[in-house]
């Protein structure tokens, strides 16, 4: 049996700079094809450098090196997307259509691809339940990041049912790493206050006190990521993408406990317009569907991820 040949877009991003390095562990480093707009790493290993928009150059890679799974991760994130809605849109809508396009027709020759699309919490808005939000639930995103995610789910469920195309997805919650800085998301200040802890010794929030949101941690994320791929398709009941979780905190709580590490840490708070995206979004995440369907199961919470991020966030800092 021949080995996947993988390709990621969206390789220098959050979750893709930690997913390529996997998949390659996983599956071999020369099986996995990273793609770079910008940012290119010094240890980049196999990639190719260009606009993932670009669909005679997405081809080009696909046939050339005869991809069997693409990680498609490019996407302008909540408040940058906030920042610049129109482009925020025809890059997440605009490269989605292109891989999906691309798929159909591979299909159609006899080469079919398997594809990962990511999801978010942006996609729910302040109509849906924010309790325990249900898999199945209303989407009416506050968001230019939540429309193009709504928009995507519904698009790649169309493409699963009409043309037969294997997509699999997550609505991912707020990631937390190490290895990134923080890169323009509203849950970013679970990354930003490690390094204001770190640096001195302070931090402040741009989220309320008492502003509740789903989380993971990146090691969770990307083993999610690749277990939900590799799961028997038999066992995936849900096509536009799966609720998931770790836990769920509030600004003073993770703020508590990095004065566990920390005793002199002191956190203040001033909002801005963030908070108003925060106050769209779920407070906790139902994600029983996927530990039904493929055992999906955290490992991280909210103590042993702070851990974590503050021993080997601080030699990088020093």
């Amino acid at each position: 049996m021949k080995p996947e040949k993988i390709f990621v877009t969206g390789a220098a991003g959050q979750i893709g700079s930690e997913l390529v390095p996997a998949l390659r562990e996983k599956y071999g480093k020369d099986n996995v094809i990273a793609l770079y707009h910008h940012n290119v790493p010094k240890d980049a290993g196999k990639h190719i450098i260009g606009d993932a928009g670009d669909k005679a150059l997405m081809e080009k890679i696909i046939k050339e090196n005869d991809i069997t799974v693409v990680y498609h991760l490019v996407g302008i994130l909540s408040a940058k997307g906030e920042q610049n809605p129109d482009l925020a849109y025809n890059v997440n809508m605009g490269t989605l259509k292109t891989i999906l396009d691309i798929a159909k027709d591979r299909k159609n020759a006899g080469k079919p691809i398997k594809i990962f699309w990511p999801s978010s919490i942006a996609a729910f808005g302040p109509t849906t339940p924010r309790d325990k939000t249900p898999q199945k639930t209303i989407l009416e995103p506050a968001t230019m990041y939540g429309v193009t995610k709504v928009a995507g789910e519904l698009l790649v469920n169309y493409y699963f049912k009409k043309f037969g195309l294997d997509i699999r997805g997550l609505r991912y919650p707020g990631i937390i790493s190490w290895k990134t800085p923080p890169g323009g998301g509203t849950t970013d200040y679970a990354v930003e206050i490690f390094y204001g802890a770190l640096k001195e010794k302070k931090y402040t929030s741009f989220l309320k006190a008492g502003t509740y949101l789903p989380m993971m941690y990146m090691d969770d994320a990307v083993r999610a990521t690749i277990e939900l791929m590799e799961a028997d398709p038999s066992k995936i009941s849900i096509r536009t993408s799966y609720n998931i979780t770790a836990i769920s905190f509030a600004p003073e709580e993770i703020a508590a406990e990095i004065k566990k590490h920390i005793p002199e840490f002191s956190i203040s708070y001033k909002d801005d317009f963030r908070q108003q995206i925060a106050d769209s979004w779920p407070k906790s995440i139902d994600d029983s569907s996927a530990r039904k369907d493929w055992a999906w199961k955290h490992t991280y919470g909210l103590a042993e991820m702070t851990s974590d991020m503050l021993k080997n966030l601080g030699p990088m800092l020093k």
